[in-house]
């Protein structure tokens, strides 16, 4: 069993600063680490891999940096990472990075699975699993949030959406793209951590990916879409009261409550 993990090297969103006046994310504010929902991509590899056997390839595309994060993925029960490092690669919106990670697959030839997660948490778009999918012309299944078995010919899984909840079979090769909620990433240890950071991460340039990629395609050239602005909403200022004593407190709510309509 062949298996691609997509995987993105993300600010930590949770202490990521926002310039307002320039409307950009000041990503050197924040550490880099895996974008949180392809470690449940990771997490599922990992898991088939355990019962059918086979070898895992984590797949990246960005700065020079972002091979720590494939370091991690290596120490997370990858095999090999290839990192897609080219200033020609910059700048691109979410198709262009389809087609280059699409081509990126096409070289590495041989798989029956590509996993990714169902977002990242800095573009939120949710576009490149599915684009990846359509590009490579195979089937796609999206919010994958559980594994139901895992065959020599296909995988079933549970796909849950806003209006209902859906078991799909699917023959080899399929794209998934799985939800938080499909397992619960394990850490990697201090053994696999040391062995990874000895691992080769591969870099392809755009040379590298020479017959599958039209470089018209690729990065801010092939992109038709581009982030204009990002706007950060100020909070509103919050008036509060403090009240020690509960009736007076209740009372004082059961009033304001009635001024506005509410009850």
């Amino acid at each position: 069993m062949n298996i691609i993990v997509l995987v993105k090297q993300v600010p930590d969103i949770e202490r990521v600063k926002f310039d307002v006046e320039t409307g950009r994310i000041d990503r050197s504010s924040a550490p880099a680490e895996i974008n949180p929902f392809d470690l449940n991509a990771i997490e599922a590899a990992v898991q088939i891999k355990e019962k059918m056997g086979g070898f895992i390839t984590a797949l990246s595309m960005g700065p020079m940096q972002a091979v720590s994060s494939l370091r991690d993925a290596i120490a997370r029960g990858v095999d090999d990472a290839i990192l897609l490092e080219d200033r020609r690669f910059a700048g691109a919106d979410t198709l262009a990075t389809s087609h280059t990670l699409a081509a990126a697959v096409r070289k590495i030839g041989s798989y029956d699975i590509v996993l990714c997660g169902e977002k990242t948490v800095d573009g939120d778009t949710g576009q490149v699993g599915a684009e990846v999918a359509e590009l490579l012309e195979i089937p796609h299944v999206y919010y994958a949030s559980r594994i139901v078995n895992v065959s020599e010919k296909s995988i079933t899984v549970v796909s849950e959406t806003e209006d209902a909840s859906y078991t799909l079979e699917s023959s080899y090769p399929v794209l998934i793209s799985v939800t938080r909620d499909v397992n619960k990433p394990r850490l990697p240890t201090l053994k696999s951590k040391m062995k990874a950071m000895k691992s080769e991460v591969k870099i392809w340039r755009a040379e590298d990916l020479a017959g599958f990629l039209e470089l018209d395609k690729a990065g801010y050239a092939g992109s038709p879409t581009w982030v204009q602005k990002v706007v950060v909403q100020k909070e509103k200022t919050r008036q509060g009261r403090v009240y020690r004593n509960v009736e007076d407190g209740l009372g004082e709510l059961i009033r304001l409550l009635e001024s506005k309509g509410l009850i």
